[in-house]
């Protein structure tokens, strides 16, 4: 087991600051290379401070905040105008920092794109859906409009 402090959020596993015992090939192969974790160190105190800070200036502030842009970000679905073949295939795939300008272009405020979740890559145009973490344990689940660009 590999004692990490993580560095991003991780799903299932733990907030930026947390320090986590994880299976060593995990760590090797995944979260380090990826740079969501670094080795754990006696003299890494001051950098969980440092992380922690940074994620408190981050998050939203309050509950009731997080809970209005929940509703608001329900409420409708969101435009996404994107390069498309024929047949609605996209060029490409719709990236977090898509929906984060989208979301933002709506006015209805800023997200974190490294709290945009999807269940499966979307490469058509549609309705899709994804999932994105306001605070804590309130998520707010994004329904996207994806149309082509004319």
């Amino acid at each position: 087991m590999s004692k990490l402090i993580l560095t991003n959020e991780v799903t299932g596993l733990g907030s930026a600051g947390d320090v986590v015992e994880v299976k060593n090939g995990y760590a090797r192969n995944y979260l380090i290379p990826r740079g969501f974790a670094v080795v754990w160190s006696k003299g890494g105190e001051k950098q969980i401070d440092q992380i922690r800070a940074a994620r408190t200036a981050r998050a939203l502030a309050t509950v009731e905040e997080a809970q209005s842009l929940k509703a608001a970000i329900e409420a409708k679905p969101i435009k996404l105008v994107v390069k498309a073949g024929e047949g609605g295939r996209l060029f490409g795939a719709v990236k977090t920092a898509d929906i984060v300008k989208a979301v933002a272009d709506a006015g209805l405020g800023e997200l974190d794109k490294r709290k945009i979740e999807f269940v499966a890559p979307i490469r058509s145009t549609g309705t899709h859906a994804a999932t994105v973490r306001l605070h804590g344990d309130l998520s707010a689940r994004i329904t996207l409009a994806v149309v082509a660009a004319k």
